[in-house]
């Protein structure tokens, strides 16, 4: 990620300031609070509103020759920025500026702290409460609840971010994440757990739009981008920590307790290191409290560029108030360029999800499990694994995505995608093909405890896999020494558990118990598949969607327009967590990847065919190209042409 990535950003409080208060920026006048850019009506022919885009063009074009105001908006960054080393520099003369970065940045910690936890913690909820082992439905909901609190936690996030600031709603996350982390970690019963779930979502929702905020604000714009790339880089250090904490817990008692209680300790350093911060200059400025807002500037520059950089930030707070009483929300979608940046916003962050990354990101254990390893340790060791590839693939990207183009990183990543998933589907056809086989064991674990479905059946011809398949009320125990020879189907109660580790196999070694996957010499191949996939997915689709919104849209309506693609994103990412479990008993694990797949493929066949390519553009280039009549996103776009 690039400083362009980070442009402007006030202007999610323009937008709604206009949209939820109706008050008119910092001036505090009163207005009728307009419709945001996805609500208005659609109504002006395609030729009028090309027209009309060439003149707003024509005007922020205007404003932008403004060297004060290129400098706030970051300029463009080619593969030969030196952002980084300027970052070594500043942060070596102004330490103040790498502490306010860290400090924000938790916020990314806890993002990504919660969302690797709850995969791990979710595998020992499952042993202490049979109601959740026996309920896919009741898992997804324990998983998804986080994520539909973040959906809320967001837009709320927007509101207070505009009328609080950024320090305030930050530190209201932070109160949030602590008292959802307290909540579950001495929640007596599953639907206490959801409670809590939904705060620290809420929580989530508010740091992951407040955190990146707050940093471009209060940083140097030539840095900018290199200093927010720092939240991202913490996303994925909290979900490799999270791993790390996970199988720490794995042998102390209350397990998945101490799992997500231990998330309340980032979220309460990142409040106390908050209130020793300043509030946003950026946002201090737009409330008229200049002198407030002067006083932080000094302490983010260096001295010789503190009055360059104060009389820049006057010059854009000014040109966002003029711009703002040139227009309306209300034109947003009778304007084609919005309209197309919306469609491939929308479009990349949507197929962020649809891909199905939190299926492994919220689940990994799980599917270690259904690749046929048991024991709940090795599922988490091996799950490590995929979060160390997923966090040195953010780090991949920040070098590659001003060399290689947003489009073409993309789509190879797509590419890749493709291919892992199908590999994943055929690997997990195998392991259902060849599973062990059932033998009746009454002798040793006793009529009762035998599964009904395979007692009212006869046992003739049974596996594994169709004695797990044949309920949530039956488990496999497979042989101690050789995994892969016969075992016995039994009813899935904790007693039947014990009984089965306790018995003695016909090899050496303590017996397994299954209930999610079967034990299989395919197991390794899926698990190579599955670092494969992070592979292809972690520079590519897994930055760049946010990248690509954050310059597709005209500057009066960043904000909004960016919203509107968070929400998207958070929606596609709850269907997809709330869904993942129901659609391996629906259409097996293998089917299951094979649909991800198709998906994926429409996806590359939608992002070849509708997003453009930014990069080296421009913010005025990037709307001529998007308000031009031969618009066409597969070819390269010539501003000179």
């Amino acid at each position: 990620m690039n400083s362009r990535s980070i442009v402007l950003e006030d202007r999610t409080e323009q937008s709604w300031e206009s949209w939820v208060g109706g008050t008119n920026g910092s001036r505090g006048s009163s207005a009728a609070a307009p419709l945001p850019p996805c609500a208005a009506a659609v109504g002006t022919r395609e030729n009028s509103a090309q027209a009309g885009d060439q003149g707003e063009l024509q005007q922020e074009s205007l404003v932008s020759e403004d060297p004060n105001l290129r400098r706030m908006e970051g300029g463009i960054h080619k593969a030969e920025s030196t952002e980084f080393r300027d970052l070594l520099y500043l942060t070596s003369k102004q330490p103040f500026i790498l502490r306010l970065a860290f400090s924000a940045g938790i916020g990314g910690l806890l993002f990504g702290y919660d969302t690797g936890v709850i995969s791990g913690a979710l595998l020992y909820i499952r042993d202490d409460f049979e109601q959740v082992e026996k309920s896919t439905v009741l898992q997804e909901t324990i998983v998804s609840m986080a994520v539909a609190g973040a959906i809320f936690g967001a837009g709320a996030g927007g509101w207070m971010n505009d009328r609080f600031g950024r320090r305030p709603s930050l530190l209201i996350a932070d109160l949030l994440f602590l008292a959802g982390s307290m909540v579950m970690a001495f929640a007596p019963a599953p639907a206490i757990i959801i409670v809590g779930r939904v705060l620290v979502g809420l929580g989530v929702g508010m740091a992951s739009m407040t955190s990146p905020l707050y940093i471009s604000e209060a940083s140097p714009a030539r840095i900018r981008g290199a200093l927010v790339s720092t939240n991202g880089l913490l996303i994925t250090a909290g979900q490799f920590l999270s791993y790390l904490i996970n199988l720490a817990f794995t042998k102390v008692p209350g397990t998945w307790r101490w799992m997500l209680g231990v998330a309340g300790v980032p979220a309460l350093l990142q409040f106390v290191l908050m209130l020793a911060l300043p509030e946003s200059p950026r946002w201090l400025y737009r409330k008229d409290r200049t002198r407030e807002a002067e006083a932080i500037m000094r302490k983010v520059y260096p001295p010789e560029e503190a009055d360059a950089e104060i009389a820049a930030l006057r010059a854009s707070v000014a040109a966002d108030a003029a711009r703002e009483a040139e227009g309306t929300l209300k034109k947003a979608l009778g304007s084609v360029v919005v309209r197309r940046g919306l469609t491939a916003g929308v479009l990349c962050q949507v197929a962020q999800q649809l891909v199905g990354i939190n299926t492994v990101m919220y689940y990994s254990p799980t599917i270690v499990q259904l690749a046929g390893f048991a024991s709940n340790s090795t599922a988490l060791a091996l799950s490590l694994v995929t979060s160390g590839l997923n966090a040195a693939g953010s780090v991949v990207s920040m070098f590659f995505v001003d060399k290689a183009g947003r489009r073409k990183l993309m789509l190879l990543s797509l590419t890749g995608i493709v291919a892992c998933l199908a590999m994943l589907s055929g690997v997990f056809f195998a392991v259902g093909r060849h599973s062990p086989d059932v033998v009746g064991t009454t002798a040793l674990f006793g009529a009762n405890a035998t599964c009904p479905e395979y007692a009212a059946a006869g046992g003739s011809g049974w596996t594994c896999t169709r004695c797990i398949e044949a309920s949530s009320g039956c488990g496999f125990c497979a042989d101690g020494g050789d995994k892969l020879l016969p075992g016995a189907c039994l009813t899935a109660t904790a007693a039947a558990r014990r009984a089965c580790r306790a018995a003695a196999g016909p090899g050496p070694g303590r017996r397994e118990w299954y209930t999610r996957g079967c034990p299989s010499s395919f197991g390794w191949l899926a698990l190579v598949a599955l670092g494969a996939y992070i592979v292809s997915y972690s520079p590519g689709m897994g930055s760049v969607p946010w990248l690509i919104n954050s310059e597709v849209y005209p500057l009066r309506f960043r904000g909004v327009c960016g919203g509107i693609a968070a929400v998207a994103n958070w929606a596609s990412n709850l269907l997809v967590t709330q869904t993942f479990l129901s659609l391996t008993q629906a259409l097996g694990t293998a089917g299951t990847f094979l649909l991800f797949c198709g998906v994926s493929a429409a996806a590359f066949l939608l992002l070849f065919l509708l997003v453009p390519e930014t990069k080296g553009l421009h913010f005025e280039e990037v709307e001529q190209m998007l308000a031009s009549k031969d618009y066409k996103p597969w070819k390269k776009f010539n501003p000179k042409a």
